[in-house]
């Protein structure tokens, strides 16, 4: 039984530590770029160079990713010569973990010393003017089970991870936001790119309609299942964010629409994009600076 000094949100940081120690004895890459592949997107990890290969079963404390379209395993190695921890498959409340327990490689990765996370995921799009893959850099979120109190936060606060209050008005770094702007120009790509607020429900079944035309009265211009949470305990860690949705389908606003939202359109427009999408992130890895908050 652990003792209520040593629980954090749900889980220890003894955990995360002995889990984080593990990882570092089992691969030399001391990563500082921790970066998330959302559906469909799993070819961001094979970018890395030299990379080394482990599964997410055979981490000790770690989850296991159950949806189809996510690897489940780590890949360390460098990219653009900088040292990268890529993690192929996620973890969703929709797969009946404790909200905890999803974003508890954030935690690792930060004892890792890993600096700055860049998050992607598939997301319907509730913005009227987005397109089927379109890239919409995320600026802001709504959290809607954190109304409900689900938060990754939630429960005793340990002062070695971060402050029982953090601040989210900067959850998502404006100086990496204005670096993917830049990148997304010179490779072409700004006919394409957007900038909107991401709103996270539970899932796993798509929205009603009415519920696409309530998160877009509310604001969203996007809507996901996953990416908030996780951004949320890496800001609590002191970790910069920067994270981006693939728009892989137009959620359905019209009650005459024909349209359905399906899991296979969201991994067939991951595939179309995912060249486009990998240079963007390859790109921004190359200019950031460690320990530097500008790039």
């Amino acid at each position: 039984m652990l003792a209520m000094s040593d629980t954090v949100s749900g889980d220890s940081y003894k955990e995360c530590r002995a889990t984080a120690d593990w990882l570092l004895s089992n691969t030399q890459v001391r990563p500082t770029v921790g970066i998330v592949c959302g559906s469909g997107m799993g070819g961001l990890a094979d970018m890395l160079k030299d990379p080394q290969v482990i599964k997410y079963s055979d981490i000790p404390n770690f989850p296991q990713s159950t949806v189809h379209g996510h690897a489940g395993r780590l890949v360390f190695g460098t990219l653009k010569g900088k040292p990268c921890v890529c993690m192929q498959g996620r973890f969703h409340l929709y797969e009946g973990y404790p909200v905890q327990k999803t974003t508890l490689p954030m935690r690792i990765f930060k004892l890792m010393g890993v600096e700055t996370m860049i998050l992607t995921n598939a997301a319907g799009g509730l913005n009227q003017d987005y397109k089927v893959g379109d890239i919409m850099i995320i600026k802001d979120h709504i959290n809607m089970p954190g109304f409900a109190g689900i938060n990754p936060l939630k429960g005793p606060n340990d002062e070695r991870f971060g402050a029982r209050f953090p601040c989210m008005s900067d959850a998502y770094d404006r100086e990496l936001r204005q670096l993917a702007h830049e990148v997304a120009s010179e490779l072409g790509y700004s006919d394409f790119l957007r900038e909107g607020v991401y709103v996270v429900l539970g899932g796993p079944s798509f929205e009603t309609i009415a519920e696409c035309r309530m998160l877009h009265t509310l604001g969203a211009d996007a809507v996901g299942m996953s990416t908030v949470h996780e951004v949320i305990v890496a800001r609590h860690a002191g970790m910069r964010c920067f994270a981006m949705s693939l728009i892989s389908n137009r959620s359905v606003m019209d009650y005459d629409s024909q349209e359905k939202a399906n899991h296979e359109e969201v991994l067939e427009t991951g595939r179309l994009r995912a060249e486009q999408l990998q240079k963007l992130v390859s790109n921004m890895v190359a200019r950031l600076e460690r320990n530097n908050n500008s790039y």
